[in-house]
């Protein structure tokens, strides 16, 4: 079977094993300031080590297209894997890609960071500057200092091919791969090529959720796919050229081996600030709505996408209070006292099975007597249009709503088959 999947391969992999419903993450001392903590915090319950090797350790598969070649990188904290006896890997045998691409000698030019920076420690959108890599003297140029959110024809000149590797969480508004799909299409003005190491999708499992509007598009929402959209970086990367919603460029995926879409992986390291947990990253869909209404998703707190509230809803009785805290440095609601609900304590395998739900949202709305104030605009540009806001109001339960966005992801689910790399 071929190591490399371009844009105009399509194969399977097999996985070679399944896992235990609520694993949790091996914890791994960080020697080097660009490994962030041992990984999410993970529940009491244990599991045997997995066995899905990620895109970056198939080294075979793309040291051979950097030889001789300037290499820029889209990367952040995330970038790591078990690689034990590789040049620069820490003493749990973990190494980051930057390290791992300096020490085989390899002419890294640039690094390119997206939401949170490079080090993954931003506050959501917060405007983060340029800098240098300490530890190889590598520029490291932000997506978002500011700027349009795409490198000058400088940087773009600085490199002859372009590495992808991030952790993705699989959510059409979580900021990775949009950031992705700009430099491809940076990339495919000035003809240059673009590698993506892949990952896995933590909720590969689930397909669910509206399909985004175009008149709903944002930085949050870029492509007209389900909120949960079963998709890696590597397969979301191939249907953007493939359906042409973005400029085609030379594309090669590296696959993870091991791998299916129902695979449980737990993540290695958090991928943002404010979803420092596994079980953060399961709740994510069905509480990032609250973003786009008056509702605290616990930004500010212990339990950032753990809890919800609002000093409003009586009926609930978990309290919390946001403060400044790292990654949410003026959190919603900051100073006052939140009512809701925590959600800390829910299984790790009933969070993972909850994908897209309104539940929550339809909750909080009715223990609050803001009406249409309990919503913000931001709220169509999460959940991608405009019927789900007025079914909401009307009363409509979470059923009725889900049957309106059903007939548009069966027929995503006919596009995505083009163009996964991973059986389900």
């Amino acid at each position: 079977m071929k190591r490399l999947l371009t844009i105009g391969m399509f194969a399977w992999f097999c996985a070679g094993c399944f896992f235990a419903a609520c694993p949790a993450s091996a914890k791994r001392p960080a020697t080097t300031q660009r490994l962030a903590s041992a990984g999410p915090r993970a529940d009491k319950s244990t599991a045997a080590k997995h066995s899905v090797a990620v895109g970056m350790t198939d080294t075979v598969a793309y040291f051979p297209l950097l030889e001789g070649r300037r290499v820029a990188v889209l990367t952040n904290h995330t970038a790591v894997a078990d690689m034990p006896g590789a040049l620069g890997a820490d003493s749990a045998g973990r190494i980051h890609l930057v390290d791992l691409l300096y020490r085989r000698g390899f002419d890294v030019t640039g690094i390119f960071s997206p939401e949170h920076g490079f080090r993954g420690k931003a506050d959501a959108g917060e405007t983060v500057g340029d800098a240098v890599d300490p530890s190889t003297g590598i520029p490291i140029r932000s997506l978002y200092n500011g700027n349009a959110q795409r490198p000058s024809e400088r940087a773009m000149q600085s490199f002859d091919v372009l590495i992808v590797d991030m952790q993705d969480v699989g959510l059409r508004f979580y900021t990775y791969h949009i950031s992705m799909l700009r430099l491809m299409e940076a990339c495919a003005a000035v003809d240059k090529t673009v590698i993506v190491l892949d990952r896995p999708n933590p909720n590969g499992c689930h397909i669910d959720g509206p399909v985004l509007e175009k008149k709903y598009r944002s930085g949050v929402g870029m492509l007209p796919v389900p909120v949960l959209h079963g998709l890696t970086m590597g397969e979301i990367a191939r249907m953007a050229i493939g359906e042409g919603w973005v400029a085609p460029c030379a594309l090669t995926v590296v696959p993870c081996r091991n791998y299916t879409h129902s695979t449980e992986y737990l993540l290695p390291v958090p991928p943002s600030p404010n979803l420092p947990t596994q079980r953060a990253v399961y709740l994510y869909a069905s509480l990032c709505p609250f973003e786009g209404t008056i509702v605290s998703v616990g930004r500010g707190t212990d339990l950032p996408y753990e809890c919800f509230g609002h000093p409003s809803l009586f009926g609930f009785g978990y309290i919390f209070t946001p403060r400044p805290t790292a990654g949410a440095k003026h959190p919603p609601l900051e100073g006052s006292e939140c009512r809701g609900i925590n959600l800390s304590t829910v299984p790790l395998s009933d969070a993972r099975a909850l994908g897209f739900s309104l539940r929550y949202l339809i909750d909080a709305l009715l223990a609050s007597d803001a009406g249409e104030k309990f919503f913000t605009p931001m709220f169509e540009k999460l959940v991608g249009t405009a019927y789900v806001r007025v079914m909401l109001l009307d009363g409509a339960t979470e059923a009725e709503i889900r049957a309106r966005w059903q007939p548009d992801v069966e027929r995503y689910r006919v596009l995505r088959a083009r163009y996964v790399l991973y059986p389900d």
